[in-house]
């Protein structure tokens, strides 16, 4: 179970616009440093940084090949991320269904 601390990271590494580039450009797999930064209007160490955020986060995991660091999606971080945003859908759902069921007892009522 994700812990709201967890969640806000990840929100808050999420927020700035740059990170939010920078981690879309992992959604199609690994990555090193030089391929994210490339065609981006930040530095090699700006990227570097975004992506410490974002993998202290939870968003992203490294994985070392030989003398390259490869960055990519953590799909345990999406799935908390995932799991909290549910459950703002499952409470509405819920509201809806206690104000549909108020209604249908007032028609009741009336009858």
């Amino acid at each position: 179970m994700a812990t709201l601390t967890q969640i806000e990271r990840a929100l808050d590494a999420l927020g700035d616009p740059t990170r939010r580039e920078v981690f879309k450009r992992l959604r199609n797999g690994n990555r090193s440093v030089r391929e994210v930064a490339d065609g981006m209007n930040v530095s090699r160490p700006a990227v570097s940084q975004h992506l410490g955020v974002l993998k202290a986060a939870g968003l992203i995991a490294v994985r070392v090949k030989g003398t390259r660091r490869l960055y990519g999606v953590d799909p345990h971080g999406i799935e908390t991320l995932r799991s909290w945003l549910d459950g703002f859908w499952n409470e509405t759902l819920l509201a809806f269904k206690q104000e549909a069921e108020k209604e249908a007892m007032k028609g009741r009522k009336l009858r």
